[in-house]
């Protein structure tokens, strides 16, 4: 009987025959879902690293938009996605506020791109964001994240609210439903394998 290693037997390790590994990254302002959407779409069980928010951070981190947020990333977020027999995908989630800003270099060392995630209501945070990515030369795709009892936007007026290029995808998706996540994330794909053709 053969035996069988434990990559293959609980799906830790990525298989043998995976040649092609990237590194994205998944950003946006403080509050918009990006712990929610990794640990949605995430094969793996994801590395967390949330802190409850105490009145330390009065004064300092905005809750305005978010009344109801309990906790915070304080250093990332991490998970993995194997989009085919070839291609798994790396996922870092950074945290959203200003503070936290200087992790951004080091994880943004060897991403190829990086999927944004806005709230259309709280569009102005995400400027701060955008501006790093100019800043790291990261392509990027945006994912305009659906919130509960929120109307949908439409893509060109987050375009234009936004100032982004024509080339830059907009997708709208959920992060709490994993196909929409999925969905974010294939938009990110394409686009970056459109501009290695």
């Amino acid at each position: 009987m053969a035996s069988r290693t434990v990559s293959e037997r609980d799906g830790v390790y990525v298989g043998s025959q995976v040649h092609t590994l990237v590194k994205v990254l998944v950003v946006g302002h403080f509050g918009v879902g990006k712990t929610t959407y990794i640990g949605k779409i995430s094969e793996i069980e994801p590395l967390r690293t949330e802190e409850v928010i105490t009145q330390a951070s009065t004064g300092i981190d905005d809750l305005s938009g978010t009344p109801d947020k309990k906790t915070t990333t304080v250093a990332m977020d991490f998970g993995r996605l194997t989009l085919s027999d070839n291609l798994v995908l790396y996922l870092f989630g950074t945290p959203g506020q200003e503070r936290f800003k200087e992790l951004w270099e080091d994880l943004s060392i060897g991403a190829l791109g990086a999927l944004v995630l806005v709230d259309p209501k709280r569009l102005g945070e995400s400027f701060p964001v955008l501006d790093l990515i100019e800043q790291y030369a990261l392509p990027c795709a945006i994912g305009v994240n659906h919130f509960e009892g929120t109307t949908p936007y439409p893509i060109d007026e987050v375009r234009e609210a936004l100032n982004l290029p024509e080339e830059t995808p907009i997708v709208p998706c959920d992060v709490r439903d994993r196909n929409s996540a999925v969905q974010a994330l294939i938009t990110l794909v394409t686009y970056l394998q459109s501009r290695l053709d």
